[in-house]
């Protein structure tokens, strides 16, 4: 089969890559002449495990074709997916104008029948408005058929979850639309659900919503353990061990960020004030999120007293482990509460310094975990990188000027940690 993604981000890059690994031919069409060039030589704009190895493979087998041209791509695929980008706007609502230039020009570009598929993350409705500019764009004896597919895979195992993922949504009202997508996807190991549109545009944010409640509704649980003297892993693991409720996204810490959540959440409280509905248990959601990174400058505040002048060794920027993503990443906002107490941060990422080096500034960037903690008068962990788990603590106390933890991801055991002559602070614990 031949198909078309248009986008190359995270979503886009890794589907195409994979359905071309099925023996697909797969254009990526984008809009950035440096990004399109680097792409044909297998250089990838992301940190992610194992995908410049499927991208080159795919590349040099012929398969998957890079472009900046919608012609010939819209005209000979099959089926066509937009998988661009919907980042929030300052009212919560999801930004729709990419999406919809995107479906113009491939409606411009439609030769004979074309499923379009939408896997860009999109507010109920959205398909019906492409539908609509569609039939105002295309060439007269073009048809199309349009469906929802969205995408659930999970930066740093983004090619495992594309490949096995829980299960693969389409939404369409076209028995044939239907029919083209299941065949595609038939080599990948997952049930099918198939829906209405607006079902399908409604599961993303549904799915992300919730397990965002589950990663605030861990940090309030941590917060009450902390003052009441409990442990709030265990009460986490009493909880989880429920089959109803499961382990799974059930983890305290400094709360949660990246592409999907933050801007996700935001949009389904937009989505259902649009219609009237108060989703105030996801504004509360949000609230504990935002204390969750507070609290992490409260317990610094804590353990240093007056921190201006002190040094702060930060291990981990981005939103979590295995990605160079920072964005809404914890840092962000952790490290700007700490330089507006006067502090110095050093802080060492594996693989997000160029990417933080955007968003961040006026901070050292270490280029080695040791040197990171070199003189500081506290170790803040705030992205649980293996790298970080495995380290020598007894070398990092020696480097230190005190050796105090705050550990955002509760990676190390604190008794073993004490032991050693630290101060341990987790979350929770």
């Amino acid at each position: 089969m031949t198909i078309t993604f248009v986008g190359h981000g995270y979503v886009g890059l890794v589907t195409a890559a994979v359905f071309a690994d099925f023996g697909n031919k797969v254009y990526v069409i984008g809009h950035t002449p440096e990004k399109i060039d680097n792409l044909k030589k297998g250089i990838i704009p992301m940190y992610e495990p194992g995908l410049e190895e499927l991208v080159k493979k795919n590349v040099d087998a012929g398969r998957l074709l890079f472009t900046l041209d919608y012609d010939p791509a819209i005209a000979e695929s099959e089926i066509v997916f937009i998988a661009v980008g919907t980042p929030p706007q300052k009212t919560g609502d999801a930004q729709l104008s990419t999406v919809f230039e995107v479906a113009e020009k491939i409606a411009k570009n439609l030769k004979s029948h074309t499923v379009i598929a939408t896997k860009s993350t999109v507010p109920v409705g959205t398909n019906k408005r492409i539908v609509k500019l569609v039939e105002e764009n295309k060439p007269e004896n073009a048809t199309f058929e349009i469906a929802s597919v969205p995408e659930f895979l999970r930066e740093g195992t983004a090619i495992e979850d594309t490949l096995h993922p829980d299960r693969v949504v389409i939404g369409t009202g076209s028995e044939e639309a239907r029919k083209k997508l299941e065949e595609l996807h038939s080599p990948i190991d997952a049930p099918i659900l198939n829906t209405t549109i607006e079902t399908a545009e409604l599961i993303k944010y549904a799915a992300n919503s919730f397990l965002a409640t589950k990663i605030s509704f861990a940090n309030a649980i941590a917060k009450l353990s902390e003052a009441v003297g409990a442990d709030g892993l265990g009460v986490l693991d009493g909880v989880g061990l429920d089959k109803r409720i499961g382990r799974q996204f059930l983890y305290p810490g400094v709360g949660y960020g990246g592409s999907c959540f933050p801007k996700d959440v935001k949009a389904l409280i937009s989505i259902a004030g649009d219609h009237d509905y108060d989703f105030s248990l996801l504004d509360q959601v949000e609230e504990i999120n935002k204390q969750a990174k507070r609290d992490i400058v409260r317990k610094a505040r804590k353990v240093l007293g007056d921190m201006k002048g002190k040094k702060i060794a930060v291990f981990g920027l981005a939103f979590k482990p295995n990605t160079d993503d920072m964005r809404d990443a914890p840092s962000i906002d952790i490290i700007e509460l700490l330089k507006q107490e006067g502090v110095s941060i050093s802080a060492f990422d594996p693989k997000a310094r160029e990417t933080a080096q955007k968003v961040i500034h006026d901070i050292e960037f270490a280029s080695e975990m040791y040197e990171c903690v070199k003189d500081a008068n506290l170790l803040l962990v705030l992205t649980d990188w293996n790298e970080f788990k495995e380290a020598d603590l007894g070398k990092i106390k020696s480097l230190m000027k005190e050796p105090n933890i705050i550990d955002g991801r509760n990676i190390y055991d604190p008794q073993k940690t004490r032991e050693m002559g630290f101060s341990y602070i987790g979350v929770g614990r």
